[in-house]
This record gives C-alpha cells, structure tokens and sequence, in this order.
C-alpha cells in the first residue's frame, strides 16, 4: 500500500510518466471507443421499438426506459400467461427491462439467447467472414449455448457488438441482501465465463463470493449478480484511461439497482475500471447501495472518499504484486482516474487482502479479500480483517450493521 507524496518533483515525474503512457496508448492503440462497433444497428434497439409500438390486452405497453417502479407495478398487473407472452414477443426488451420480474427476464432471456445462437450459426457459414470471424462467431454460438444451460438465471443479454451480460446466482426475490460484482476491461460475452483462471472472469468472481457467504453465514439468504452489463474498455488503452465508459456504465449500473426487487441493501465489489464505474456512480446510487468496495483500482474520479458524495461505507484493498499500483494516481484533462483508494489520505477502509496475488487474484478462495468481501457482502462488519496499519477501518462497528 503506498500514501501520497506532496513531493513536487515526484507530482512533476508522476505528470510526465502519465502523458507519456497516454501518447504510447494513442500510438499503439487508437481511439477504441471510435470505432468499435461503429455503424452497426443494435438488435436491442430494435427490440424496445417493437415493444414501443406493441399492446397487450388492448393496453399500451409502458415507456421501457420508464422508473423501475412503474415498469414493476405495470407487469404485477398483468396474468402469468401475459407476462410470458410478452417475453416470447420482445425477449431482448423484457429480458433487459429493469423493473421486470427476475424471473421472467431469465425466461426472456433463455429465448433470447437461443435467437442470438442461431444467427452466429449462420455467421459461421457466411463466406463474406474471414477465418477470424467464422472462429468467433463459432466461440459466441458455444457461448450463448452454455448460458442457455438449465440452472442459469441471465438477467441481463445483449449480443450487440462485443455484448453484454449479467447473471444472478441466488435467489434475488428471497434475498435479504445483494451483492453485485462489477468487472473491469476486457468484460464482454466472451469473457464472462472461463475454464483457465476463472475466478479473473465475472462468473467466477460472483460464484466465488456466494459460496464464501454460503461458508461464513449459513442461514444468510443473500443473492450475488455478475454484472457486466456496460460497455468495457478493450484492453489498456484510451478508453481505460478515460471515463467514458465509466459514465455511461454508471448510469446503467444505478438502472440496475433501482430495478433490483424490494428494499434490501446492496453492496458493491468493483474491480479494476470496475471501480472507476463505481466511483462515477456513486453519488447518484440509491441509499439501499450501504457498501462499495475496490479492489486493484486505478482510481474512483475522487481525490477522498468524501467527494464520492455518497453515505455507503467505502473499502478498498490492494495485494503487494498488483502491477495497478504503478499506473500514475492523478486526472489531468480527463485522462487518468484520481487518488489511489488505498492511500491513507483517501479515506476508505482499508481491508487485507492476504492470500491474493496480482491483478485478478482478489476472488480467488482461501483469500482474505474474498472473505472480507463475504463477511461484507453478509453484513458481519465486526468479522472484517482489516490492514494491519488501518485503525479507522475497525472504528464504529459495535455490532453487526442493519441494513
């Protein structure tokens, strides 16, 4: 863990070293957030103008972009042979809708995977597609495939470009709290899931943390999402150096937890530019969001944890060999993300996070930054192992805390 340094000459050394890392990534690696996916149509677009112009039972449907609560209230009116009719007609819409009942936007989503499935079957006989292309289209149908799989709960799909995802483990209408992981770059469809290091991919991540609060709380009933339903940036480059991404995922990550099913508190685990995305958010996040804790951060676009304007505890832990904590902790005309969370100036608790080891090894079992998360993610604040050299990260728990 490192502290700041008011040092000029370190701050001027710092400044260079971060505009030369930027001039090296606009060298080597272009404006990404340009031209990706530029100029495709969007399947899902094309679904809630469907569903814009539909009706069921002589009623217009609701604005899909509507309150989470109103699309709740709109779908608890109708019978459960009109929800699933609504899911087979719009399956991306209702599958992506928050405020639709979990359950039937897994069902939405089931149908709208087996859709997407069959288009990159077809994709991988098109000649116009090189052998690179026919090869992903093949990797994306295996994919959708697995995730139609009996037992997977997707909460949210859409195949567009790179895609995006999120899949509940749990039971979220029974859950008294909810844990939500939030990646960082390199999150798409394809690398949701993984055989090789999977605890480095969302699905792993999420799973890891609900069987460790299966282990420290038996009889908690909580639910964990992988959530990687924002755009992430592709590799090290310019986008992950901005916030861009991290805006429009903040917005979509607030949508997210206003549509979550009743009042229970949520805690967030973001890694990486995950926790760029949560920093972006926080000050916008409902009072049901109670923790945000950072793991191997770049920084939160915050230069404490009182600028994140929110009253949610904020954590943040770091092991010894992540290479993060050499990437420049500052923002100089948007490049770059703020202090470092793990800086004893920030202000966030900082937990252990013995047992972890690199970048991506925060989720790994038998790691003390998995149990942390989990006696978080449970609310048995007092069970937290915090930093040997934190005081103020024991300070105020006499208790386990309420929601």
């Amino acid at each position: 863990m490192t502290s700041f340094d008011s040092s000029p000459q370190l701050n001027a050394w710092r400044t260079l070293l971060a505009l030369a890392v930027v001039f090296v990534m606009l060298a080597t690696t272009g404006w990404t957030a340009v031209r990706h996916n530029k100029g495709d149509a969007s399947p899902l677009e094309a679904a809630l103008t469907a569903w814009e112009k539909g009706s069921i039972a002589g009623r217009a449907l609701p604005d899909p972009d509507g309150p989470a609560g109103r699309l709740a209230h709109f779908f608890a009116s109708l019978d459960t042979q009109q929800r699933n009719r609504l899911a087979a007609r719009y399956p991306l819409a209702v599958g992506n809708m928050n405020g639709a009942p979990a359950e039937l936007r897994y069902r939405a989503n089931h149908i709208a995977l087996g859709q997407a499935r069959k288009v990159e079957r077809q994709r991988m006989r098109d000649n116009r597609l090189s052998p690179l292309g026919k090869q992903e289209a093949e990797r994306r149908m295996k994919r959708f495939g697995v995730m139609m799989r009996p037992g997977r709960q997707v909460l949210a799909f859409d195949p567009m470009g790179s895609g995006r995802m999120a899949e509940v483990f749990g039971d979220m209408d029974k859950a008294r709290r909810v844990s939500v992981v939030v990646p960082g770059v390199d999150t798409n469809v394809l690398t949701f899931e993984r055989t090789f290091r999977k605890y480095s991919a969302p699905v792993g991540m999420a799973k890891a943390l609900y069987r460790e609060e299966r282990a420290v709380d038996p009889g908690a009933r909580t639910a964990v999402i992988a959530w990687a339903d924002y755009t992430a940036p592709v590799g090290i480059g310019v986008d992950a150096a901005t916030a861009m991404r991290a805006e429009d995922g903040a917005k979509r990550l607030d949508s997210l937890v206003r549509g979550l099913p009743g009042r229970t508190p949520v805690a967030l685990y973001c890694h990486s530019y995950g926790s760029v995305v949560c920093g972006v958010a926080a000050r916008k996040l409902p009072p049901r969001v109670t923790d945000i804790a950072v793991a191997g951060s770049p920084g939160m676009r915050a230069d404490s944890a009182s600028q994140l304007g929110t009253k949610a505890r904020v954590w943040a832990t770091r092991d010894g060999d992540d290479w993060i904590q050499d990437v420049p902790n500052m923002e100089i005309g948007g490049l770059g993300h703020g202090a470092d969370p793990v800086a004893v100036g920030f202000g966030a608790r900082i937990l252990s996070a013995a047992g972890a080891r690199g970048h991506t090894g925060y989720f790994e079992p038998g790691t003390e930054s998995l149990r942390n998360f989990a006696e978080i993610g449970t609310g048995a604040y007092r069970s937290v192992r915090c930093a040997s050299d934190d005081d103020a990260c024991r300070k105020g728990f006499s208790g386990t805390a309420a929601a």
